[in-house]
């Protein structure tokens, strides 16, 4: 994508500060891993692509084209992953295999690609391959995920007149989760009396996927009578999973007092709290104010020997960000530094958000400096948070600069980066700026989608 060039001058440019170079663009690659390499590139993905039409690149060694494939997948990448796999059937040495469609149609599920992933199945057949039942389940999860279930309910048919390929309790808990997230709990009552009619009995990490999703909708009644079938069941008892589901749920929804309440209960139960347990409670007693609590909960962690991690850190920091305790804080903020927890992007955009609403816009250069002097992975949410608060500061050299750097730190615009430069150039005036980002809009994947939507 072509950077917006605009050479209307803009208003509040600031001197003195760093005119390039502002987000450090190292990146560390790995020499062995070529088609990874290769992935990261633009320029080296028409390379696949050329190399995926010709006959000519059929010796490649297995480990290079399998490592490429895994790292694609693992990063959701699924076009990439594609022509991977289509080169990878090239090879003189490939042997078509159910386990290695499975795992590109997990890709596909993840980034909702169902047209993708029927033409996959074709090319599955075509091949002589006999689906087993991990790839009926794995092409199920992608109708369901990507809200097609009348597709994922018939694929669940079709697998009951396949001798071998009997749905488990895995496939129904597939789907039971792919339901829980389209808030169809209409469907989850059927299935669960389907297992019972077919003699499939609910495992802990079904009552698991259904006590979350009944939470997370916020019906605590249902979600409490389903913990009450587990228990009662007997062969499948909660686990610190459930305990996690049952009290975010209500941390999430502000009823502190429950939360504790069950946070009691599971402890009697035998169930201990992990890292992620007390990370719940952070939030939820940060997000009603009960600081004093929160407090308390860290206090307890580091007696219990639990280190607080990354995301521990990063739930604190945004609490009082947000609640405008600037110097507390940064108070925190040092203290991760000082136990040695690496900061992330997530980290960075609480720090640059709470900046921005307190007005204090050289504590958000001092955010950059240090960027530079990490090896921090950016992402496309930290640039969005950073173009906002420069914009909003009326620093348009710099947001304009951070735009730029988006492309060198592979983090592709999306719709909310569009529509924040738009904003921010159409109030100050600048509408030559304001109709390039709108073409540029157009002419990214932003753009088709809203076109086709």
């Amino acid at each position: 994508m072509t950077p917006t060039k605009c050479s209307t001058k803009v208003p509040n440019e600031r001197t003195g500060k760093m005119s390039s170079g502002l987000i450090s663009t190292r990146h560390r690659v790995d020499p062995k891993k070529e088609l990874s390499r290769i992935l990261r590139e633009d320029a080296a993905v028409r390379g696949v692509e050329r190399k995926a039409n010709s006959e000519k690149y059929n010796t490649l060694k297995p480990k290079t084209v399998l490592e490429a494939l895994d790292e694609a997948i693992r990063e959701n990448r699924w076009q990439s992953a594609l022509k991977i796999f289509h080169l990878l059937r090239k090879q003189h040495w490939y042997e078509p295999r159910c386990k290695t469609y499975t795992k590109v149609f997990k890709v596909l599920g993840n980034c909702k690609q169902p047209e993708q992933a029927s033409l996959l199945f074709e090319v599955m057949l075509s091949e002589g391959l006999k689906p087993t039942i991990d790839v009926y389940t794995s092409l199920l999860a992608v109708y369901g995920k990507s809200e097609l279930l009348d597709k994922a309910f018939a694929t669940l048919e079709y697998m009951k007149s396949v001798s071998d390929c009997k749905p488990d309790v895995f496939t129904f808990t597939v789907l039971i989760g792919c339901c829980c997230k389209l808030g169809r709990f209409d469907m989850v009552k059927r299935i669960v009396l389907e297992m019972s009619y077919l003699g499939v009995g609910c495992n802990t990490v079904t009552y698991n996927t259904i006590i979350d999703g009944y939470g997370k909708a916020g019906l605590f009644e249902e979600m409490e009578n389903v913990l009450a079938d587990m228990i009662e069941d007997g062969d499948s008892l909660p686990d610190v999973f459930t305990f996690n589901s049952i009290i975010g749920s209500y941390g999430n929804s502000g009823n502190t007092r429950k939360m504790e309440s069950w946070y009691d209960r599971f402890q009697a139960m035998g169930v201990q709290p992990d890292i992620k347990t007390f990370n719940i409670l952070i939030r939820s007693f940060g997000k009603a104010g009960m600081y004093k609590k929160m407090s308390w909960v860290i206090d307890f962690m580091e007696k219990r020997f639990f280190s607080p991690t990354t995301v521990t850190y990063n739930i604190v920091i945004e609490t009082f960000g947000k609640a405008g305790r600037i110097e507390k804080m940064d108070d925190v903020f040092r203290k991760m530094k000082y136990q040695g927890v690496k900061p992330n992007s997530i980290t960075y955009s609480s720090l640059v958000d709470a900046y921005n609403k307190a007005g204090l816009v050289i504590k958000m250069d001092s955010v950059l400096r240090q960027i530079v002097n990490s090896d921090v992975v950016l992402d496309t949410p930290f640039f969005n948070c950073i173009i906002n608060a420069y914009g909003e500061a009326g620093d348009l050299a710099t947001m304009k600069e951070l735009y730029i750097q988006m492309e060198e730190r592979k983090c592709k615009p999306d719709k909310i980066t569009f529509a924040t430069m738009i904003k921010i150039y159409d109030a100050h005036g600048i509408f030559d700026a304001v109709e390039e980002l709108k073409m540029q809009m157009i002419s990214t994947d932003v753009g088709k989608k809203r076109l086709t939507g």
